[in-house]
């Protein structure tokens, strides 16, 4: 089977076919298809993998979990049920399912155990959802598990534009939040303002804490309730100063490769709570809670609640441009991998 190897720590930018370079990350076109496991396990062939900065952070070597060398990259994936084990009661060959993986999805075949999976609703794309469980799944525990977001509330979502960004902010309107999104670039702002956000602040041009306390004074609204913060370092800091009495900091990331300070000081005054959400240990810890997770956002994707959008589709052979669109910010959305026709991988179900 074709799949991507990670055998040294590096920039997984490099071009795979690039000669004379010491390399990351190797396409091969002839590596082994994984067996079957247990008498559970169910091999997925899979269509659509996601791109999400954590996996650019583990091949650099820069992330919390670090796998044996070699290994095959990937975490959230969809596909088609290939071969069951004889006790598989839940799938059959043939069912479209998605799931995450601590590894393995940037191949075209994976196994894992039957209750690892989910099957995708029918009038839901796979492509689609194979970008969700992930960016989808962690904002969905953030912001309703964790910081128990209602209707009314105000929430301020940093990295607006990004994979979980975008999530957040959808979620935030699922259930009658007044969303704030800071997002860069003109293009970003506009397709925020398309998803009915209630305010969208340009970084790159405008004063952020000005605007948004601009627009919590025209809404008569004392501050921010939850923020949601993939991004870290100064824009934490900035954002805290439109938080309101008894707000919760939700601690997803840092993709300005800073970890800020939030003073506890502060914190104690004020009454702040602060979640630090490491989403995969959920599958360790609190399991039902990241199933029942997965299966409403299945849910609302098929009903047309909330929408993914993929920015950036690639060949595996191409993995090195999509890691480069994802170091460089260039994604609205997800980057995704196809392993199949792109044009049956996203025809609905």
């Amino acid at each position: 089977m074709e799949a991507l190897v990670c055998k040294k720590l590096g920039d997984p930018t490099v071009p795979t076919s690039q000669e004379g370079t010491e390399k990351a990350i190797e396409f091969e076109r002839s590596h082994p298809i994984p067996a079957l496991e247990s008498p559970t396990s169910v091999r997925v062939r899979v269509k659509a993998t996601s791109l999400n900065y954590a996996n650019y952070l583990q091949i650099l070597g820069k992330y919390q979990e670090k796998p044996p060398l070699p290994f095959i990259p990937g975490s959230d994936y969809s596909g088609i049920v290939d071969a069951v084990g004889p006790a598989v009661s839940k799938f059959k060959i043939g069912d479209p399912v998605c799931s995450v993986a601590a590894l393995g999805s940037f191949a075209q075949f994976i196994v894992a155990d039957q209750s690892l999976l989910f099957g995708v609703p029918e009038g839901c794309d796979l492509v689609a959802a194979g970008a969700l469980p992930v960016a989808f799944g962690t904002s969905h525990v953030a912001l309703l598990h964790r910081a128990n977001l209602t209707s009314g509330q105000v929430l301020l979502v940093l990295g607006a534009a990004g994979g979980v960004g975008l999530a957040a902010v959808q979620i935030g309107k699922v259930v009658g939040a007044i969303v704030i999104a800071v997002a860069r670039g003109t293009e970003k702002v506009q397709y925020l303002k398309s998803l009915g956000v209630d305010h969208v602040v340009d970084s790159s041009s405008q004063s952020i804490i000005q605007s948004v306390k601009d627009f919590l004074k025209t809404r008569k609204l004392k501050g921010v309730d939850v923020l949601y913060d993939p991004v870290g370092g100064k824009l934490t800091k900035e954002a805290m100063k439109v938080l309101s009495w008894g707000a919760h900091i939700l601690v997803i990331g840092f993709a300005s490769g800073e970890v800020p300070v939030i003073p506890a000081n502060i914190a104690l005054v004020k009454n702040w709570t602060v979640h630090g959400l490491y989403w995969g240990s959920y599958r360790i810890h609190r399991p039902a809670v990241l199933e029942d997770s997965v299966n409403e956002l299945l849910s609302w994707v098929a009903r047309g609640l909330i929408t993914i959008r993929i920015s950036h589709t690639y060949r595996l052979p191409e993995a090195h441009l999509a890691f480069s669109a994802i170091r460089d910010r260039k994604a609205i959305g997800k980057v995704m991998i196809l392993l199949d026709d792109p044009s049956s991988v996203r025809s609905k179900l």
